[in-house]
């Protein structure tokens, strides 16, 4: 389980990180500035980018990472598998004494129960990382429009 959770915070990093460099902006130093200016600047409109927006790209990949994992399936099949069981047990033997019949259509309607009640879940989960990630997606454009403007103000050409 833990290899699930380290692997879903690994993707959520990955996709983030990749959406950061997808979305950020080229700088060019248009008016001959040094290596050393150019970073400068950078630093410095990033630092205005993050007070105008309210955006901090750190805190919003650490936001991603710490996203609560996907629910955990452990153990939930059998369990529903069980309580199927036991209720079909309870139903075949008032209806004439057949527990064993009973058992074992509760336990397949306990494990489709709980087959469906996963899906469910496994979707809603994926639902709201996507939800997550689009919303990270906006912040960070608007972020990086942000540090372009700035940039172009500082005489860079911005792509």
């Amino acid at each position: 389980m833990q290899r699930i959770v380290r692997s879903w915070v690994s993707l959520a990093m990955l996709s983030l990180a990749f959406a950061v460099q997808a979305q950020q902006p080229i700088i060019y130093p248009a008016r001959g500035q040094s290596w050393g200016q150019q970073q400068t600047d950078t630093a410095e409109c990033h630092s205005w980018a993050q007070q105008t927006t309210g955006v901090n790209p750190v805190a919003l990949a650490e936001q991603m990472a710490n996203s609560p994992p996907p629910p955990q399936q452990q153990g939930r099949m059998m369990r529903g598998a069980g309580g199927g069981a036991l209720f079909g047990t309870l139903i075949g033997g008032a209806a004439g004494g057949h527990w064993g019949e009973g058992a074992g259509i509760g336990a397949l309607v306990g494990t489709m129960g709980s087959g469906m009640r996963m899906r469910r879940e496994q979707q809603q989960a994926a639902s709201q990382q996507q939800g997550m990630k689009q919303q990270a997606s906006g912040q960070l454009a608007i972020y990086n429009r942000a540090v372009a403007a700035c940039m172009t103000g500082r005489g860079y050409t911005v792509e």
